[in-house]
């Protein structure tokens, strides 16, 4: 096999028809929610009232306002929502994918230290942050490194979040650039509890997706 000479300039996942990618780089949050959601409009059975279908779409096109604008907030790349076929959004999961990058770290002679061992920086980095039953995990995907997080994050009606939620962190290196690193974080609150069978489901899912994860240098 080549060796790499340069980072990938994107990813690629297998995503079911069932969910919706928006990216968040160079959208406005009010522009894509009314695009999402009048899309999803069109989608819902033609037996349901057309009067209905007014205050529907304006609900919908705040929750993904909402969602958009939390997720650019923490400059994140993609959100990924799922969408149901009779166009409404399920917001009780969802995929936000970012990079984080290391800062440079120089000696005090002013030449730059070389990056430490990769997997001692993905498990401190993974380590922080909150959450109980933390349970990190490595290995590779496509080739590259990869730590798995997972744990539980308490509710907090401060932040928004009502319900308490299960959190599963996918942190990849980027082939090329020691520095860099993908994120994909998942999210549920399952059906109302974070450790229910529809929560497990939907972690295993998700652990499937990341099966298909594979860089691209298109």
């Amino acid at each position: 096999m080549a060796e790499i000479v340069s980072p990938p300039n994107g990813y690629r996942l297998l995503l079911p028809s069932d969910w919706v990618q928006i990216p968040l780089r160079h959208i406005e949050a009010e522009e894509a929610a009314r695009r999402i959601a009048t899309e999803a409009m069109g989608r819902v059975p033609a037996d349901v009232p057309r009067d209905k279908l007014t205050p529907l779409r304006l609900e919908l096109e705040g929750r993904l306002r909402a969602a958009i604008a939390d997720a650019q907030k923490a400059k994140a790349l993609d959100l990924y929502l799922p969408m149901r076929l009779d166009g409404e959004v399920n917001l009780g999961a969802s995929i936000v994918v970012s990079e984080v990058r290391l800062p440079q770290q120089f000696a005090p002679d002013g030449s730059s230290v070389p990056a430490s061992d990769p997997v001692d920086i993905a498990v401190r980095l993974m380590s922080r942050g909150e959450g109980m039953g933390l349970d990190l995990a490595s290995g590779e995907i496509d080739g590259a490194l990869a730590v798995r997080r997972e744990c539980v994050v308490s509710a907090d009606a401060g932040r928004g979040a009502e319900l308490a939620s299960r959190r599963v962190d996918y942190m990849v290196s980027v082939p090329g650039n020691p520095r860099q690193w993908f994120l994909a974080a998942f999210s549920t609150v399952g059906a109302g509890d974070p450790h229910d069978e529809l929560a497990d489901a939907l972690v295993e899912w998700f652990d499937a997706l990341m099966g298909t994860f594979r860089w691209s240098w298109t």
